[in-house]
């Protein structure tokens, strides 16, 4: 929420920064709402987002029938993501109805792969802009208050936004989202990112540190450092030193993602740090070491495999093999021990993909036993790899059987892994009231494992150690100690 000062002339935000709007710029009476779909990169650009439109006069609002401005930051991963966001387009076309002069707005993936396309399908749809072009949004609305539609979808070599103070949208101001880098690089072909987030580029780590740090003076406890493949982080002085005034000097080493973690972790012992998503590819050594040498970062890897075979992986342009992968499992077990939490991502039915491959996956599950993983079946995406190169030729009903034998059997493993925690006590960091009782709080471990407890007189935000009594496959139940 955004609270604004008409004395003043400036917007104070929900995490206390305070935001100056010069006299130029429109009527603060705009309302601006935002829905957002898919990965926490998307609810991170929101973010800035919501920084822009305030510069530009925009208040924040919860409730799209007050708003003058609606965008929906949107998700193009899998066709079922497409398809929710035309749903609730119909929903704001209603609106519209009653209200000619809303502006309605696509932002993200689906607007970067799909570009004009939307504004002719969705006659509700007024602009269209992608992931990198968020800057543009005040010309697009100018444009479309003149009558106009309009679209941006540009992406660019070197947009990171690192400039730009997040406002952070349906915050409690305990944890909070850092985005180290846009684009990727790996072209896995099953997948739609590359084309509509544009290549890898990594962002300035001391902007990076700068916004941790000013996040934790404001009382935030835990960051999530974001980026499609944040093991390939790569940041080089001598080549960014125009670009980047907050760095020390072109003479500065390079910096990679085990610096960089080290680097956040070191702004205080208090503030938890997180990171996703990882590449078994680029995970290194470097990094689990990291890991291990500092308490506030978080024990937890979400290492996506997406197949358990080394044909199938072959296909998804995944460019490692079973083998190596599960080099990988290997070494974080024997750097971080059996406490480091393991997470992954599952595909079901891939093209061409037997039933012995998926017995492989199945198996691979049961190698490493993973704490909780995101489960799909294969869904074809247009101008991907797979979709210029493959027949999407297992029948959905076989895909459909196979995504349940592996949700069963990753929910005997959560639940098993879970059950281990009986009996001990963790350190949660309080995050919220449980979704079912405000007598209750919610928070996690460090290993990313909701734990629920009786709130006592703790806060959020508290540390607390809860000694753990019982438990289902999704979530810790205990009580804290002194």
């Amino acid at each position: 929420m955004i609270i604004s000062n008409m004395e003043q002339n400036t917007f104070i935000a929900a995490d206390g920064t305070t935001v100056n709007r010069s006299p130029n710029h429109p009527p603060l009476y705009r309302k601006l709402y935002i829905e957002s779909y898919g990965c926490q990169m998307n609810f991170s650009d929101s973010e800035i987002v919501a920084s822009i439109m305030a510069e530009q006069g925009f208040v924040f609002t919860d409730h799209y029938h007050e708003a003058d401005l609606i965008l929906i930051n949107t998700c193009a991963i899998r066709d079922k993501a497409e398809q929710t966001i035309r749903n609730r387009l119909l929903v704001f076309n209603q609106q519209k109805i009653l209200q000619p002069d809303l502006i309605v707005g696509i932002l993200g993936c689906m607007a970067e792969r799909l570009k004009t396309q939307l504004l002719e399908e969705e006659k509700v749809v007024d602009l269209v802009a992608g992931p990198d072009a968020y800057r543009d949004l005040p010309r697009l609305i100018s444009q479309v208050d003149k009558g106009y539609k309009a679209v941006n979808t540009f992406l660019s070599k070197e947009e990171t936004y690192a400039d730009i103070a997040p406002i952070r949208l349906h915050s409690s101001g305990v944890t909070a989202f850092i985005s180290i880098m846009r684009g990727c690089n790996n072209m896995c072909s099953f997948c739609i990112v590359p084309f509509t987030r544009g290549r890898e580029r990594s962002r300035d780590p001391y902007s990076i540190v700068q916004e941790a740090q000013k996040l934790f003076e404001a009382g935030y406890k835990e960051v999530t450092l974001l980026g499609q493949n944040v093991d390939s982080y790569s940041w080089h002085p001598a080549k960014t030193a125009a670009a980047t005034p907050l760095h020390h000097g072109s003479n500065d080493p390079d910096i990679r993602f085990a610096e960089l973690l080290a680097m956040v972790a070191e702004i205080d012992p208090k503030l938890r740090v997180r990171f996703s998503t990882s590449h078994p590819k680029d995970m290194t050594d470097e990094v689990l070491h990291t890991m291990k040498a500092y308490h506030n970062i978080c024990k937890h890897i979400h290492l996506p495999v997406q197949s358990g075979n080394s044909r199938v992986l072959k296909l998804m342009n995944r460019t490692y093999d079973r083998a190596w992968y599960i080099e990988r499992i290997h070494a974080i077990r024997n750097i971080l021990g059996p406490s480091c939490a393991i997470s992954s991502d599952m595909i079901a039915g891939f093209c061409s993909e037997t039933e012995a491959e998926h017995a492989d996956t199945l198996s691979l599950m049961d190698y490493v036993q993973y704490d909780f993983s995101f489960m799909f079946y294969y869904s074809e995406r247009p101008g991907t790899l797979a979709a210029r190169k493959y027949r999407d030729d297992v029948p959905e009903t076989v895909k459909k059987r196979r995504l349940s034998e592996i949700i069963a059997k990753q929910r005997g493993h959560a639940l098993m892994h879970n059950q281990k925690s009986i009996d001990q006590v963790h350190e949660v960091l309080i995050e919220k009231y449980s979704k079912k009782s405000d007598a209750f709080f919610q928070g996690r471990t460090s290993q990313n494992k909701i734990v629920v407890f009786p709130k006592g007189s703790y806060t959020i935000g508290d540390y607390v150690a809860v000694h753990i009594t019982h438990c289902n496959a999704a979530t810790l139940f205990g009580t804290v100690v002194s």
